[in-house]
């Protein structure tokens, strides 16, 4: 659930990678990063790396400013016809065309959109995800790992009903199952209303305005599925995306019921 530069290009590292130290005991010391030179430490860069059963491959990397977690795209180009803001425009969007030409969102998956734009959602593929953390590896259907990409692009893209997204998507958790999105969605909602509230502001505990931002969330993908329909020749992408609205409508449901499916995690009989 939701950042940073898309490049199609394989990387010829993993930086940040953590590298350990072997101490005169010979035990493993506290890993250090490593940076290549030049390596910009002000970015996060978060890589996707799609081996398919052919043997082709393609890896892209989203790049994230590390102070403001917002995309970061490659060098500038014209985005796309289907990406200028009054082109299916969300019925609640507060930009206006004469100060935001393009979509924000629509204007980020360009790239993306254009690379899936033949390919079957069915399609196998092995997906490796490399973060500065760690590497996640996973076999696959290609809407699968395309849907963590568009939702963390989408998540990081200035969209004022994404923005609240953002702190997930620095904490960027691939191939997550729809219970696994709930908690982390509602755990990082509820962490983001323990400073509204050491700010001495209202907290909202009871969840109300998460139901109202998801309510927004599953608008805004509406309106991106609509733009590229008349786009894709394949169907990776427009179900990539229906995922994606499938998790709001899910996450949408479990607040609204008082998340009762999870309660039971913190009242185990003994």
């Amino acid at each position: 659930m939701a950042c940073g530069a898309v490049r199609p290009d394989r990387p010829s590292g993993r930086p940040g990678a953590l590298i350990h130290r072997r101490t005169a005991s010979g035990i493993d010391g506290p890993p250090r990063a490593r940076y290549p030179p030049g390596y910009p430490v002000d970015t996060i860069k978060i890589v996707y790396d799609f081996a398919f059963p052919d043997g082709g491959s393609k890896a892209y990397t989203v790049e994230l400013d590390r102070a403001t977690l917002s995309y970061q795209p490659p060098a500038s180009e014209q985005p796309p016809a289907w990406a200028r803001l009054e082109n299916n425009q969300c019925g609640h969007c507060p930009l206006k065309p004469a100060e935001h030409p393009y979509c924000p969102v629509a204007t980020n998956l360009a790239t993306l959109v254009e690379f899936f734009k033949d390919k079957a959602s069915v399609a196998e593929a092995t997906v490796t995800v490399t973060t500065e953390e760690r590497t996640y590896v996973k076999q696959l259907p290609l809407q699968r790992g395309i849907f963590g990409i568009f939702g963390l692009v989408m998540a990081t893209s200035s969209c004022p009903y994404m923005d609240f997204l953002k702190p997930m998507a620095r904490f960027h958790l691939p191939f997550s199952t729809a219970e696994e999105t709930i908690v982390r969605s509602v755990s990082m909602y509820l962490l983001h209303q323990y400073f509204v509230a050491k700010r001495g502001e209202q907290p909202d505990l009871g969840l109300e305005r998460l139901e109202t931002h998801y309510e927004d969330i599953q608008k805004v993908n509406d309106g991106i599925l609509e733009r590229i329909k008349g786009v894709v020749k394949n169907d990776a992408d427009l179900n990539a995306l229906i995922i994606l609205q499938g998790f709001a409508d899910l996450l949408t449901m479990a607040i609204s019921k008082d998340l009762s499916k999870i309660e039971p995690l913190f009242f185990r009989k003994p």
